[in-house]
This record gives C-alpha cells, sequence and structure tokens, in this order.
C-alpha cells in the first residue's frame, strides 16, 4: 500500500510561483512512476509531470519550460516547482503512482487527496 500527502497549494498571482510536496509513505519499486496530475473544475483530469524509477522525467507540453519535477530519495518527498504560474493552471493538484506514464496521467493506481492552486490574473 502507498499513500501519498500533498502540501504546498495556495493562491498566487499570474507570474509567481509555487513549491508542491508529496510525502511518500509504503514502498514504491523501481518501476513505478511517480507525478503530478491535476483537475481543474468542470474540466478532465490532465497529467502533469511525471518521473520513472531512473529519475527521467516527463513534462506535458503546457508546462515545459515553467515546472520542474523533483524527488528526495532520502526523505520519501516529491516536489513540483511550478514557475511563471498562470491562471490555466489553477487546479487541485495531486501526487499520483502508477507502472506507466499514460496510465500515471489517466487513471492511476495511487493519488493522494490534493493541494489546491489558484492563480488569478
Amino acid at each position: 500500500q502507498v499513500r501519498l500527502v500533498e502540501t504546498g497549494g495556495g493562491s498566487v498571482q499570474t507570474g509567481g510561483s509555487l513549491r508542491l510536496s508529496c510525502a511518500i509513505t509504503g514502498n514504491l519499486y523501481r518501476s513505478h512512476y511517480i507525478g503530478w496530475i491535476r483537475q481543474a473544475q468542470g474540466k478532465k483530469r490532465e497529467g502533469v509531470a511525471g518521473l520513472d524509477g531512473s529519475g527521467g522525467a516527463t513534462y506535458v507540453d503546457s508546462v515545459k519550460g515553467r515546472f520542474t519535477i523533483s524527488r528526495d530519495r532520502a526523505k520519501n518527498i516529491l516536489y513540483l516547482q511550478m514557475n511563471n504560474l498562470k491562471p490555466e493552471d489553477s487546479a487541485m493538484y495531486y501526487c499520483a503512482v502508477d507502472v506507466s506514464i499514460p496510465t500515471l496521467f489517466d487513471r492511476p493506481l495511487y493519488q493522494g487527496q490534493g493541494t489546491r492552486v489558484t492563480v488569478s490574473s
């Protein structure tokens, strides 16, 4: 069983920054992918960024160059540094785990409760 707890959300103005954290407990295997997905009100869930077991990162096009995903294995924490935030980034952000990027972004095996990000113009 894997438990994921997100923190770090908040309200910022356009162009601002936030860093999300996800505390991970439980057993993750090197084959697992871990990452962030988001869901805006009234919209479909979408993948944001994911890491494979070797640390390779995948980003959705809309956040490339602005968001950075990273992991502190010693502390078992996953981060998402979000810079130059835009109103369209407003959503509930979830930490998630699965066995591939497509399934991580679509229907993850494990998902946290989420942390809300609001970006005002």
